[in-house]
C-alpha cells in the first residue's frame, strides 16, 4: 500500500519559517517526482514545489520562488519543504504528492494527507 504523509505544519508568524516533511513508503521512491500542494479555504488547489527522486531538478511556483526550498532523500524515502518569510497568503493545508514532473494536480498517482499551515499575527 502507497503512502505519504506530510507533517510539520503550524501556526506561524508572517516572516517566519516552518519546515515540511514528507514519508514515503510502498512505492518505488526514484520513479516518482514528489510534489507539494496547498489548498486555501474557499480555493482551488496549487502546486507548490517538485523535486525528482534525485534531486536534479526542482520547479517552484512563481508565488513561492526565493521563499521556500525543495529537498529530498532518495534513501530514506523522504521529501522536504522549507518555508522562509512566510505570508498570510500561504495559509492552507499542505499535501505532498507523487506522480510526474509537473505541478498539475491531475498528474500525480498517489496523495498523501494534508498538514496544516496557518501564517498569521
Amino acid at each position: 500500500e502507497v503512502q505519504l504523509q506530510a507533517s510539520g505544519g503550524g501556526l506561524v508568524q508572517p516572516g517566519g519559517s516552518l519546515h515540511l516533511s514528507c514519508a514515503a513508503s510502498g512505492l518505488t521512491f526514484d520513479e516518482y517526482v514528489i510534489s507539494w500542494f496547498r489548498q486555501a479555504p474557499g480555493k482551488e488547489r496549487e502546486g507548490v514545489s517538485c523535486i525528482t527522486s534525485k534531486g536534479d531538478r526542482t520547479y517552484y511556483a512563481d508565488s513561492v520562488k526565493d521563499r521556500f526550498t525543495v529537498s529530498g532523500d532518495n534513501a530514506s524515502k523522504m521529501a522536504y519543504l522549507q518555508m522562509d518569510k512566510l505570508k498570510p497568503e500561504d495559509t492552507g493545508v499542505y499535501y505532498c504528492a507523487a506522480g510526474m514532473l509537473s505541478l498539475i494536480d491531475t498528474y500525480m498517482n498517489y496523495w498523501g494527507k494534508g498538514t496544516q499551515v496557518t501564517v498569521s499575527s
